[in-house]
């Protein structure tokens, strides 16, 4: 599910996002008492924010070569417009097949997979090849994760605009 628009987050969202960063195991209580915020306003925002899909599921932190899947790889995809919906559900039927994006460019998705080596890349590749509507291909291997995915910065950012707006 994804955010309507950047309103959707406020100040106090964002405080309580770098709270949990902090103390991911932090309950609605100690959120309260360290942000000085009521523990039902904490606990209603905590609330939404997983209902309006602002907060993932906490499998998205885990590292895949913790399970075994060491190797990262990017695939831009040419597909059959007309074939779609076959593509996004055989996508989706693959495990490895982590995340897919709609593009512009040469390539209509950008698919990141994981694999546990080249020749379980060449097992995934194959197996996308084989879904209705994928035409072609193009795989880059990703070598070194420079920076891993980030958020708090805009999330402080956030924080900071609402609290000298306030001021």
């Amino acid at each position: 599910m994804t955010i309507a628009n950047s309103r959707t987050l406020d100040s106090l969202d964002g405080r309580i996002i770098l709270a949990l960063d902090e103390d991911p195991e932090a309950s609605a209580l100690a959120l309260s008492r360290t942000l000085g915020v009521a523990r039902n306003t904490v606990h209603a925002r905590l609330a939404r924010l997983e209902r309006s899909g602002a907060l993932r599921s906490f499998s998205r932190r885990l590292d895949p070569a913790a399970l075994g899947y060491e190797l990262m790889a990017f695939l831009s995809l040419e597909i059959s417009q007309t074939r779609f919906g076959s593509v996004e559900s055989g996508l989706a039927a693959i495990p490895e097949v982590i995340e897919v994006h709609a593009t512009t460019g040469d390539a209509d998705l950008m698919a990141k997979v994981v694999a546990r080596g080249t020749s379980d890349l060449y097992r995934i590749t194959n197996q996308i090849l084989e879904i209705d509507g994928i035409q072609r291909t193009s795989t880059a291997i990703s070598v070194m994760e420079l920076m891993p995915p980030r958020y708090d910065g805009l999330i402080s950012r956030l924080s900071e605009q609402e609290s000298a707006a306030s001021s």
